[in-house]
């Protein structure tokens, strides 16, 4: 396989993503409206209650709904991994996979690929969010806001890439599409509102210990803070040491599930084949 051949996949499944994508419309708004409806009616209504003391990486008080702004772009990654992943179970169970996973292409490659351009795709519905939050005045701080922007596109493709291979994993494991939708809510959320995404940890901590070490090391906090110090122009280490670690543990994990020698697919008769019990 040469290097034009691996580019040509490549730019095939990010090409069938984007198609995807464009002709599905409310999948656009939706993972819009979510963050917006958090942003201006949640962040609004809680703003005179919850006060941010100065914490890393901010320098002064700032307003709950400049804080929350970081955890609801995870929010859009989140719910954009696993829309695509659902659309993984759907093209298992019509059978559409069988065509893509019999390309002579390495496995893990074809597998990276498909979560690399869904990565792309939710980058895409981030700095749509960023550019209508500007005009409610939540933007990166005096450093310049091309600066934050700039910075933050790091932190977004590998907060999403982990995201996404969570989803992946998940989409390996689960048989049929109506139990994926439903499993969905029981991820999504509790790493949501488990998380630093809604308020800091160190009120967390105040009400109760054991809520605080979960969200502690939830990965979906550990994305937001990533995307929090990236938009500052700052890197925050150890979040992306963490971001990096799991990425790497949900990936392998579902590059094994996907082997049809080995993995979970292997005992449905292959990516393509009928779904089971």
């Amino acid at each position: 396989m040469t290097l034009v051949q691996y580019a040509r996949c490549f730019n095939g499944i990010f090409v069938r993503e984007m198609l995807r994508f464009l002709n599905q419309y409310g999948r656009f708004f939706s993972a819009l409206v979510r963050p917006l409806v958090w942003l201006f009616i949640f962040a609004m209504g809680f703003r005179g209650i919850l006060g941010v003391s100065i914490i890393p990486p901010y320098q002064t008080y700032i307003p709950y709904e400049v804080y929350i702004t970081p955890g609801l772009i995870g929010m859009i990654q989140l719910f954009n991994g696993m829309q695509s992943s659902l659309s993984m179970v759907y093209d298992r169970e019509m059978g559409s996979m069988r065509t893509l996973m019999v390309s002579p292409m390495p496995r893990w490659y074809l597998l990276t690929s498909k979560l690399l351009a869904a990565v792309l795709v939710s980058v895409v519905q981030v700095y749509v969010y960023l550019a209508i939050a500007w005009f409610w005045k939540i933007r990166p701080p005096a450093l310049g806001p091309e600066i934050g922007y700039v910075a933050l596109l790091p932190a977004l493709i590998l907060s999403g890439l982990m995201l996404g291979a969570l989803g992946l994993l998940m989409s390996s494991v689960i048989k049929q599409l109506e139990n994926f939708a439903g499993i969905m809510n029981f991820v999504i959320f509790p790493m949501f509102f488990a998380s630093s995404a809604l308020y800091p940890l160190y009120q967390m901590r105040r009400s109760s210990l054991e809520l605080f070490w979960i969200a502690t090391y939830n990965p979906f906090s550990r994305a937001v803070d990533l995307i929090r110090f990236a938009l500052y122009g700052q890197v925050n280490f150890e979040a992306l040491l963490w971001v990096a670690a799991f990425l790497l543990l949900f990936l392998a994990l579902a590059i094994y599930g996907y082997d049809p020698s080995r993995g979970i697919i292997a005992r449905r008769g292959g990516p393509g084949g009928p779904p089971g019990g």
